[in-house]
């Protein structure tokens, strides 16, 4: 492939357990949310126009990277990983100029950003998308429907990682006054599997075997705000003054 052209360089994660996402282990317990934000997004990056400016910011490896390169003027930057078409760099100071993307990609990134860091790559990201560009972001909510179960029974929430892995862990409705904040108006709001008790055990359990139950679940009850992983499409405004839209039916159904 054409980024073996050039030497990869792994740091973190990505140096203990290389390419793990090219490599998906069918027993890991996120192994069909995972895949099914993968269809998310390959549905949303198919629907661009050709030649469309995207970053995929937190890359990795740069699975969508390789994938989308040949229709879409696509790039990568991660902090811990380097090849052809993934440049090394920091979510809090990215490596490029105001306005360089119409679109960006945010994935399951913002948790693992300590909760200072979060509202600098936002603004990062705004800075480098194009007025009237957009940001796609998916991330776990802290506040998904087993968790808010165990709250009611326990008294505390169920982390989405330990803290080590996601520093950053927030309920969702709390990424979405971040981004408001940052400038960023939701354009649309989509969950994926909602974690209804017991059968949430079950399937991280089987993963691969009870896929099926999983894609059933997000099916009959897409209610964002119950479910363990987010994904939020964010528009920056044509004009800085246009800032600033209401959040208000999102909210509903948090």
């Amino acid at each position: 492939m054409a980024r073996m052209s050039e030497p990869v360089e792994r740091t973190g994660e990505y140096a203990l357990r290389g390419d793990y996402h090219r490599q998906l282990s069918p027993d890991w317990e996120f192994y069909p949310t995972y895949l099914a934000k993968l269809n998310l997004v390959r549905r949303y990056l198919r629907s661009l126009a050709a030649g469309t400016r995207v970053l995929d910011a937190g890359a990795g490896e740069g699975v969508l990277v390789d994938e989308f390169r040949g229709r879409l003027a696509i790039e990568g930057v991660d902090p811990n990983y380097a090849s052809e078409h993934v440049r090394r760099g920091s979510l809090l100071s990215l490596p490029y100029g105001d306005a360089s993307f119409d679109r960006a990609l945010c994935l399951d990134v913002l948790e693992h950003l300590d909760f200072a860091e979060q509202p600098r790559a936002l603004a990062e990201l705004f800075r480098v998308i194009t007025p009237g560009g957009e940001l796609l972001v998916t991330v776990p909510n802290l506040a998904h429907l087993q968790s808010r179960v165990h709250f009611l029974l326990a008294g505390k929430l169920i982390r989405t990682a330990n803290i080590a892995k996601h520093p950053g862990d927030r309920p969702v409705a709390e990424y979405l006054d971040l981004a408001a904040r940052a400038g960023f108006v939701l354009v649309d709001r989509q969950g994926i599997f909602p974690t209804v008790p017991i059968l949430t055990r079950w399937i991280r359990r089987s993963p691969a075997r009870l896929a099926p139950l999983h894609r059933l679940l997000t099916r009959v009850l897409p209610v964002p705000g119950w479910c363990f992983l987010n994904a939020l499409r964010f528009r920056r405004p044509p004009f800085d003054s246009a800032q600033g839209g209401s959040l208000d039916s999102a909210r509903g159904s948090r």
